[in-house]
């Protein structure tokens, strides 16, 4: 880790942050983003997170990715990106630890379903969720709700906003009104996930039998890469070969990554984190790379991520998520007692309810589920 003196000017210091929303003493040993970095570990939700789908259910495999091993993969990528930028590696880990912490059971299938019910009150962001979870919802100090979390890693947890949610929200989403941009260390970690899942929702395809090495040869990006593998390894076949071209993926979005980067901050000359807000997005791909990530996305997307397989589990799971919301608003007696409304505010009750749903593990609503509707479960 490089010591903040030796951050480019450009970067975010802690020493020079926005704060916290309730002041606290600077800690003697670590810095602030540091600090950030360790409540998001000890927090609730963050341990909720390995039983939580990323493409399969917990129960379908032990090997497949959760959003627990996601966000590590994505904090991995990130620290070794911003390292190469000399920009804050602690805050970019921070940020990628915590960014799926609102994430609902079920990958996105529950996110839609549970933006579909609250459609009426507010509707349903799964990284506002995350903002509301380190804000509000996490109960680990007496003077206050939340992990009270530096202004900077709060920005970068709110990748995307609505402009109605932005309005309600004050400093943290003003930059979704005004098109600013957030820090760099922001703009690195939402690449950085994008590298991680690209690469490990392909390594989880083959695994499960869903995707052939021979669907994704039709895929330019990864068939050069499969072919340098060959060529290198003559013979080599198996995971050694899967893990030799993922590896070769992993590096070759990096690679293009910090040398697209570093061309356009040494054009842009940003003297200040003030800078970066002001211009244009710093963070980026080439326009070559760009091209070959999306394609690569959208053949996880037509192939993967809607194969029938995991349509079948899709439907499943937004059937469970729709019937414990309906069930719940119909019946908040059914609820434990702290997510019961005693105001008799619908859209409160219909917010607790959300907050209980994103907050259930996979098969924590599968039990529930099975609760509510099985005369075999108590």
């Amino acid at each position: 880790m490089l010591p903040e003196e030796y951050l480019a000017p450009y970067a975010a210091h802690s020493a020079g942050g926005a704060g916290r929303r309730y002041p606290e003493t600077a800690h003697s040993s670590r810095s602030q983003f540091q600090r950030d970095r360790d409540r998001i570990i000890h927090s609730s939700a963050f341990r909720r997170l390995e039983y939580k789908t990323q493409v399969f259910l917990n129960h379908e495999g032990d090997l497949f990715r959760t959003r627990l091993t996601h966000s590590l993969e994505v904090a991995q990528v990130g620290r070794s990106l911003a390292r190469n930028l000399r920009l804050n590696e602690d805050l970019v880990e921070a940020i990628s630890l915590a960014h799926d912490l609102g994430h609902t059971p079920f990958g996105h299938v529950g996110q839609d379903v549970l933006n579909e019910c609250m459609k009426e009150h507010g509707g349903f962001e799964h990284n506002l969720q995350s903002l509301r979870v380190v804000d509000e919802l996490e109960e680990h100090y007496g003077a206050y709700d939340g992990l009270n979390l530096m202004f900077e890693t709060r920005e970068g947890i709110l990748k995307h906003c609505s402009l109605t949610n932005a309005r309600l929200l004050g400093p943290v989403a003003v930059r979704f009104i005004d098109r600013t941009q957030p820090s760099l260390e922001a703009q690195l970690t939402n690449l950085a996930d994008e590298i991680a899942y690209n690469s490990h929702d392909i390594d989880d395809g083959l695994r499960s039998g869903l995707i052939t090495i021979e669907q994704l040869e039709q895929v330019d990006f990864f068939a050069r890469l499969w072919r340098d593998v060959q060529h290198t390894f003559p013979g080599l076949s198996g995971r050694r070969a899967i893990y030799e071209t993922l590896r070769r993926l992993i590096t070759a979005l990096a690679d293009d990554l910090i040398v697209t980067s570093g061309a356009l901050l040494a054009d842009a000359a940003p003297k200040s984190i003030d800078d970066v807000r002001a211009a244009p997005p710093l963070i980026r791909f080439s326009d070559p790379m760009r091209k070959d990530a999306t394609e690569l996305k959208r053949f996880l997307r037509e192939n993967l991520y809607r194969h029938y397989k995991v349509n079948r589990m899709r439907v499943k799971a937004s059937r469970i998520v729709r019937e414990l919301y309906e069930s719940f608003m119909a019946e908040p007696v059914l609820l434990p007692p702290d997510y019961q409304d005693k105001s008799g505010d619908v859209g409160k009750q219909a917010r607790k309810i959300a907050d209980y749903i994103a907050g259930m593990t996979d098969r924590y609503a599968i039990r529930e589920h099975r609760r509510l509707f099985s005369l075999d479960e108590l």
